[in-house]
């Protein structure tokens, strides 16, 4: 379990990073960057830093060298504005959250977009359309939401 003061440290970690990335560092190679979580170590000496990169694999690799080149101008953002016994050692790692909830959003479309191309085959009138609702198995639809993808 994850104490309080490590998840207000990895808080603290995350905006200094993301607005440094933001603002200061000048590296061609770091674009395009979204810092989506830290995880700090319990002694407090290494931090992991994870980061969403928009762009395919090659650019999200050269991305990651970039801020691994960066780390200790990062870590001397932390030390000038974080105060801790410790600064935290950084290492970055890609976040495949974002790109996975892309494509759980893409296949939940697609199902979507089958089931309502079935159902405009069957007929506009569902099976059990003419039942009551008390003599159907099924009393409520499906939930189904459109989602764009971006």
């Amino acid at each position: 379990m994850t104490s309080r003061r490590l998840l207000k440290a990895a808080e603290a970690i995350r905006e200094v990073v993301s607005m440094a990335i933001l603002t200061e560092i000048r590296d061609p190679r770091v674009r395009n960057v979204t810092v989506t979580s830290v995880e700090v170590a319990p002694d407090m000496r290494s931090a992991k830093v994870f980061v969403s990169v928009m762009g395919d694999l090659g650019r999200q690799q050269l991305c990651l060298r970039g801020l691994n080149n960066a780390a200790g101008f990062l870590q001397a953002k932390i030390a000038s504005r974080i105060d801790t016994r410790y600064t935290p050692r950084l290492t970055f790692s890609l976040d495949d959250g974002v790109k996975k909830s892309l494509e759980v959003a893409r296949i939940l479309k697609q199902i979507a977009d089958e089931r309502s191309a079935r159902e405009q085959q069957e007929g506009s009138v569902p099976e059990n359309a003419c039942e009551s609702p008390a003599e159907s198995p099924h009393t409520s639809a499906p939930f189904t939401e459109e989602v764009d993808e971006e």
